[in-house]
């Protein structure tokens, strides 16, 4: 197993040196989903929530936050993002809003955290838009599927 990278010698916290690492292109992509009943399915497609668009607000939020993350998550480095993607979709024989991020950069480190705060902030705000009629909604599987770039190099979910 790797060591930690935000520990130093002593096993205190630290943010990791990414000075002398080479920039690259980054690319990150993470997914979750957001449960809820048939009838809040129907009032989204039908553009019928009291709060309003909730695909749109939720991209937006998406993408703001994933250029936030280093403000949110304590030992991100601020980070020049390329590109935020935020696609939603209803799936209604499923009675789930799935969310799907890509993020890109060309820098030092990854975009991970990026993504997947994407992912997080966009199903919360279909969660808080959709809240007053669905109390039994909840927001499961968010995870990185893919990964590009860096000395790590490639991951995939398969």
């Amino acid at each position: 197993m790797k060591e930690l990278s935000h520990l130093d010698k002593e096993g205190k916290v630290r943010m990791v040196d990414v000075s002398e690492k080479s920039s690259s292109k980054r690319e990150a992509v993470a997914r979750g989903s957001v449960h809820m009943k048939p009838e809040t399915i129907q009032l989204i497609m039908d553009n019928a929530i009291a709060k309003g668009d909730v695909i749109s607000v939720a991209k937006i939020a998406g993408i703001m936050a994933a250029k936030k993350t280093s403000e949110l998550v304590p030992l991100c480095h601020p980070l020049n993002v390329t590109t935020i993607v935020v696609e939603i979709t209803v799936e209604e024989a499923r009675s789930v809003v799935d969310v799907e991020a890509t993020v890109k950069t060309f820098g030092q480190t990854g975009v991970e955290m990026e993504a997947l705060t994407a992912v997080s902030v966009a199903a919360l705000t279909i969660y808080d838009m959709c809240k007053a009629v669905d109390k039994e909604m909840f927001i499961s599987d968010i995870m990185l599927m893919e990964k590009r770039g860096g000395k790590s190099g490639e991951f995939n979910r398969k």
